[in-house]
C-alpha cells in the first residue's frame, strides 16, 4: 500500500444545482475526498437526452459552496473550447476556489462534442495535433500577460489575462494520454497524468491484462519525462476507474475497493477517482458502500482520514 494515495470522485453535472445537485458537492467534501471533479461535455453517453448542465458555471458554484475540497475538470478539451475563452475562465474560476482548481485536460473523441459545434469530426491525427497547439498555447496565456500567438489551429492577439491565476506560475495541468505523443505533452506541461487504462482492454480483457497494460503506460510515461529532463516522481498519476475489465466490481465493498487500489498504487498510481453514484446508469452503485469507500479505504490504505 501507499502513504500517499489521494482519492477523489467525479460528480455528473445532471442536477440541477437547488436539486441536489449542491448537495453532492457538499456531501463529496463532507465524505474528505482529496478532489471532486465534473465532466467537461455538452452531453455525454446515455445521458444526452436528459438534464446536463456546463462544468465551468458548475465548479463556480462548487467553488462557492465548499471551502477545502479541490476541484477540477475531468477533462476538457478542444472540442469546443477555444484556448484564449477558456484561460479566462480558469482564472476566474481559481480566483474564486481560492487556488483550489485542477485542468484536467485531453484531446477529446468523437462524441457528441465532436460535431455539437456543426463541424466534422476530426481524425485522431487532428485531434492530436490540435491537443498539442492547445496546450502550449493554454500554457502561455496562463502564465503570461499578453499573449499574441497565430498558429495553425488557434491564435491570439494581445489576449490579456491579468493578474492571472492565483496558483503560481498557473493551475495544475492534468494530462490524460496513453499514447506517444499525449504522453510527451504530459511530461512537458502537467502537473498530473491521467488515464483510464487500455480501452481495447474493456470489453474482453482480463484485470490482469489491465493492469500489465497500465504498468506500460506508466513506464513511457516515464520514459516521456526522461526526455524531457524531468523526474517523473514529479508527475501525479491519476487513474480514472470505471473503464477498466473490473467495471464497478471494485466498488461492490470497501475489502474489494482496497485490494483495487492497492494493486494499481503498486504500479504507481498516486490518485483514484470513483464515480459519485448515479441511479439508472452505469454508475449506480450502491450509495452506502460509496460512503463507507470514502471514509474507510483511505485508513485501511493507510492515507489518513482525508485520503489527502
Amino acid at each position: 500500500m501507499t502513504s500517499s494515495l489521494r482519492l477523489s470522485t467525479v460528480i455528473l453535472p445532471y442536477q440541477r444545482w437547488h436539486d441536489g445537485g449542491r448537495d453532492a458537492w457538499l456531501r463529496a467534501e463532507e465524505l474528505g475526498f482529496h478532489a471532486a471533479y465534473s465532466y467537461d461535455h455538452l452531453s455525454w453517453r446515455s445521458f444526452r437526452d436528459g438534464p446536463w448542465f456546463g462544468a465551468v458555471p458548475t465548479l463556480t458554484a462548487a467553488a462557492a459552496a465548499t471551502r477545502r475540497l479541490r476541484l477540477g475538470t475531468m477533462v476538457t478539451s478542444p472540442n469546443f473550447r477555444h484556448p484564449v475563452t477558456l484561460a479566462k475562465d480558469l482564472i476566474s474560476l481559481d480566483d474564486v476556489s481560492g487556488g483550489r482548481i485542477t485542468l484536467g485536460i485531453g484531446a477529446g473523441g468523437t462524441g457528441f462534442d465532436a460535431t455539437a459545434l456543426g463541424q466534422e469530426p476530426w481524425s485522431p491525427r487532428e485531434r492530436a495535433d490540435r491537443f498539442a497547439e492547445f496546450v502550449a498555447l493554454l500554457d502561455r496565456l496562463l502564465t503570461e500577460d499578453a499573449v499574441t500567438y497565430e498558429g495553425r489551429f488557434y491564435s491570439a492577439g494581445e489576449a490579456r489575462n491579468i493578474p492571472g491565476c492565483a496558483q503560481r506560475p498557473r493551475l495544475p495541468f492534468a494530462v490524460a494520454a496513453t499514447g506517444p505523443r499525449g504522453l510527451k505533452l504530459a511530461a512537458r506541461y502537467g502537473q498530473a497524468w491521467v488515464t483510464t487504462g487500455d480501452p481495447k482492454l474493456y470489453e474482453t480483457g482480463t484485470p490482469e491484462e489491465s493492469r500489465a497494460a497500465l504498468a506500460r503506460q506508466v513506464e513511457a510515461l516515464g520514459r516521456a519525462c526522461a526526455e524531457a529532463g524531468r523526474d517523473v516522481a514529479s508527475v501525479h498519476k491519476v487513474l480514472l476507474h470505471g473503464f477498466t475489465p473490473d467495471r464497478n466490481r471494485p466498488l461492490e465493498s470497501v475489502e474489494a475497493f482496497v485490494d483495487f487500489a492497492g494493486r494499481h498504487a503498486e504500479l504507481g498510481f498516486d490518485e483514484i477517482v470513483i464515480h459519485t453514484p448515479v441511479p439508472d446508469s452505469d454508475f449506480a452503485t450502491d450509495p452506502g458502500v460509496f460512503e463507507k469507500i470514502a471514509t474507510e479505504a483511505p485508513v485501511l490504505l493507510g492515507s489518513g482520514p482525508s485520503g489527502a
